[in-house]
């Protein structure tokens, strides 16, 4: 007797549903299908403003009642983002730091304090991520900087791995 795996992909996004279901092959197929139409694009592009809308209130909320709420904004943004692992809740910091709280800089002690704030287990070697996330080009440092890590600033290529993992 064989067994038939059924499988879904259900995507809903303002008043965009896309409900793809069937064997793996068909929802593979019908999925690169839709990825190749303009509708997809267009679901994408609203993904990233939700996304932005979502970093405009943590700067207001920020910016409302200062920043010892900013582990509770950081903790939203990890959640809405669905930043399950260490090296994207880096990222994420870095993006946090940078955006929403303004920093130029982002030393590691501000990093760490970051986490602690919104109670999540602090990176180990902050230093060994933020070298892998730089490998990845998901983060550059500018020219002529001295201390490397504390100037990181997110490239377009980090931009898209947080917007990938919002739909993860």
């Amino acid at each position: 007797m064989a067994i038939h795996h059924r499988n879904r992909i259900h995507i809903s996004i303002g008043d965009v549903v896309i409900d793809l279901e069937g064997s793996t092959i068909q929802v593979d197929e019908e999925f690169d299908l839709l990825k190749g139409d303009d509708s997809w694009s267009h679901l994408i592009e609203k993904l990233r403003d939700a996304r932005e809308l979502a970093v405009e209130a943590a700067v207001r909320a920020v910016k409302d009642v200062g920043l010892p709420e900013r582990g509770s904004a950081f903790l939203a943004l990890v959640k809405k983002s669905a930043l399950q692992r260490k090296p994207d809740q880096v990222l994420g910091a870095i993006h946090y730091l940078r955006e929403v709280e303004g920093k130029s800089d982002c030393p590691p002690r501000v990093i760490e304090d970051l986490f602690e704030d919104a109670g999540l287990e602090k990176p180990g070697n902050l230093s060994l991520y933020l070298n892998r996330l730089r490998e990845k080009e998901y983060l550059c440092i500018p020219d002529g900087v001295e201390d490397k890590n504390r100037y990181a600033i997110l490239t377009p290529e980090g931009r898209a791995h947080l917007d990938k993992r919002s739909l993860e």
